[in-house]
C-alpha cells in the first residue's frame, strides 16, 4: 500500500520525512518551470513499502487540489523508542507518547510540520486467515 499525501511545501516535507523518520527519497519529479513544485515523489520506508507525495495546487485536477495536513498514516517499525527519539529530535510535534498497548504493540504518534499525523508501532496487523 502506498498512501499519497499533499504538501504546501513538498521539498521541505521530503527533508523532514527523511530526517525525522528515516524515509529514503527514491524519486522526486519537479515542475520544469518551478523546481519547488513536486509533481510526484516516492519515499521508501526501509522495512518495506513507502509513500508518495506531491505539491498541492500543482494543477487543477482533484489530485492537485487536495487539502494538505489532514492525513494519518501508520507505519510498522521495529525500534519505536529509537524512532521516537529521532522524530522528536527533528522537531516532530508529539501527539501521543510512547505507549505499550494491550494488544501487544509499542508505539507513538507525532505530527509533521503541515499537520499530518504519523503513528509508528510494532503492530504489523493480524495474519490473513485469522
Amino acid at each position: 500500500m502506498w498512501p499519497c499525501l499533499s504538501y504546501r511545501d513538498a521539498p521541505a516535507a521530503i527533508d523532514f520525512l527523511t530526517d525525522a523518520f528515516g524515509f529514503v527519497a527514491t524519486t522526486v519529479l519537479t515542475h520544469d518551470d518551478d523546481p519547488s513544485v513536486i509533481l510526484h515523489a516516492e519515499l521508501r520506508w526501509p522495512p518495506g513499502g513507502g509513500i508518495m507525495l506531491g505539491s498541492t495546487g500543482k494543477d487543477d485536477s482533484p489530485f492537485g487540489q487536495r487539502t494538505p495536513g489532514h492525513e494519518l498514516v501508520y507505519l510498522v517499525c521495529t525500534d519505536p523508542d529509537g524512532l521516537h527519539a529521532r522524530a522528536i529530535g527533528a522537531g516532530a510535534d508529539l501527539v501521543r507518547g510512547l505507549a505499550d498497548e494491550e494488544y501487544g504493540s509499542r508505539g507513538f504518534t507525532v505530527r509533521d510540520p503541515e499537520g499530518n499525523m504519523w503513528s509508528f508501532g510494532t503492530y504489523a496487523g493480524e495474519p490473513l486467515g485469522s
